[in-house]
Order: C-alpha cells, then sequence, then structure tokens
C-alpha cells in the first residue's frame, strides 16, 4: 500500500470511528426507538408528508437508475410505494421525471411526496423550469423543490431572482416547500441562516466520503439548521456506495442523527431497496459503541 493510499485509508478509517461514536452517543440518548424506512415523517416548516427513506433516482447523475429503463424505473418506484415508501427523490440533472411521470399513472399522485432540484438562477430560467419540470414529469404541483448542487457562499444573492419564483410559487400552490441542496460547507452554513430557506439536503455519513467536510464538522451545522427550524435530508449516507461493505454502520449513523428528519438513497433495483427496507429496522437497533 502507497503512503499516499495508507494515508487516506487511515483518515477514513478514523472518520468511520469517530463519527460511529458520536452517533451512537446521539442515539444512547435517544433510547432504543425502532426506525424503519416507512416511517411518516414531516418535514421543516410547512410539515411536509413523506417516508423516512426516499427512493433516489439520481446515483452518478441518475445513470444507474436510469439502466432500469422507463418502464422499469416506473414499476420499481411503484413497487417502493406499495411498501411504504412514498418519497421520491428526482431533479431535472438525473433525468429521470419522465419516468417519474410513467410512475404516476400507477400511483396516485396524491398518495406520494416528490422532491426535485434544479439549476436555474435567474427568475427567468426558474419561470421555465417551473413550467417544464410539471409538464416532463405529469404533475401540477412538486412537495419539494431545491435549488440544486449549490456551493457559493453568496447564492442568497446570486440565486435571488429564482428564490422570489419558487416563494411565489409557494403561494400558488406549484411548490408546497423550498430549499437547496448544498455542496459545500459555506452554502450549508448561509442556509442555516437563511429565512426563505425550509429544507436542506446535505451529504452526511460517517467516514466523510463525497461530503463538505468530515462529519465532526457538518453536524454542528445540521444541528443549527434544525434548530432554525428547517428540514433536513440526508443523502450520500453510503457514500454513493463506498460505504457499502459498512451498509449497517453507515444507516446506523444516520439514523442515529438528531440533526436528520430522513434521508435518500439511490437503489439499483427492487432486490436492492428490499435489502435498504429489511436493514433499517435492524441498523436503529445496533448497540452503541463502547
Amino acid at each position: 500500500m502507497t503512503q499516499i493510499h495508507r494515508r487516506k485509508f487511515l483518515r477514513t478509517a478514523v472518520g468511520i470511528s469517530t463519527a460511529a461514536v458520536l452517533g451512537n452517543r446521539i442515539n444512547s440518548a435517544r433510547g432504543a426507538t425502532i426506525r424503519r424506512a416507512e416511517d411518516v415523517v414531516y418535514l421543516g416548516p410547512d410539515k411536509i408528508r413523506l417516508s423516512r427513506l426516499a427512493m433516489g433516482t439520481g446515483t452518478f447523475g441518475g445513470n444507474l437508475q436510469r439502466q432500469m429503463g422507463l418502464e422499469g424505473l416506473a414499476s420499481y418506484l411503484e413497487f417502493g410505494t406499495e411498501r411504504g415508501i412514498i418519497f421520491w427523490d428526482t431533479a431535472d440533472a438525473y433525468r429521470t421525471h419522465p419516468h417519474v411521470k410513467e410512475a404516476l399513472k400507477r400511483v396516485p399522485r396524491e398518495k406520494v411526496t416528490i422532491m426535485t432540484k434544479t439549476r436555474a438562477r435567474t427568475a427567468e430560467e426558474m419561470r421555465a423550469a417551473l413550467d417544464r419540470f410539471r409538464q416532463e414529469a405529469g404533475t401540477d404541483y412538486f412537495d419539494i423543490l431545491l435549488l440544486h448542487a449549490v456551493t457559493s457562499p453568496n447564492w442568497p444573492e446570486e440565486m435571488k431572482g429564482a428564490m422570489e419564483v419558487l416563494a411565489e410559487a409557494k403561494q400558488k400552490g406549484i411548490v408546497r416547500t423550498h430549499g437547496l441542496s448544498c455542496h459545500s460547507l459555506e452554502a450549508l452554513k448561509v442556509a442555516a441562516r437563511t429565512p426563505w430557506v425550509n429544507v436542506v439536503l446535505a451529504r452526511i455519513n460517517p467516514a466523510g466520503l463525497r461530503m463538505d467536510d468530515e462529519p465532526s464538522v457538518v453536524i454542528p451545522v445540521l444541528r443549527e439548521i434544525k434548530a432554525a427550524g428547517k428540514g433536513v435530508i440526508g443523502m450520500k449516507i453510503l457514500g454513493e456506495g463506498g460505504l457499502r461493505e459498512r451498509c449497517d454502520e453507515a444507516l446506523h449513523f444516520a439514523l442515529s442523527l438528531d440533526c436528520v428528519d430522513c434521508f435518500t438513497i439511490g437503489a439499483a433495483n427492487r432486490a436492492e431497496l428490499t435489502d435498504l427496507i429489511r436493514r433499517i429496522p435492524e441498523a436503529s437497533e445496533m448497540p452503541a459503541a463502547a
């Protein structure tokens, strides 16, 4: 093992150990409550009803889920919904809006909560995106609409036009709640103190894989966001596959956090989704570290 690879391995191992202890301390304080994938959660100030687990459609930019094909992914969404996973996670960048539209031919719209994301930054871009998204996904409204992959600490000023259009859309019932998907620590910190933000999608796992910073740095910011009354959705729970061999540990960590309401994971097929549904309650009962 080279010195560089060994250093990376050691940092990841230490990160997992430290984060797991932190998560377990939180879990001990909470008590041994069993948490399930299909648990109903009411997210953020607008109390959006959804399941603890979301069916993500954006693994590797959506490439993994699109491999199922239009009918296959639509059937997968229907399959999950029948098992209580009523939270669908899509985005313009994933190119899975048509798959959602196909699924809605089989599943009543009012039965599911749909979250999508946009890279629109101006008022004009946002108005066009809202019209296009609704047509592509076959729905008159979205439950959650997020500004996607935000990194700039000046995003409230840079995206003011788009934010104003989303606020108007919320008043009209086109969007039920809004917020942003953060891809930098500074953007995340700004989200905590920005009143416009109702929901934050943030990267969190025990190893710090594909995250904005180490878990010990990100968790206090997520707590600030929660303390401000906003909803927090976790993503990259399994490090986009990097923690596949530590799945139960990573799930336990996410489930133990007092600053994460729910989370999204992009399974590759029905078997993987079924396995996640089985693992989540088991992971929530894992004993705390000594």
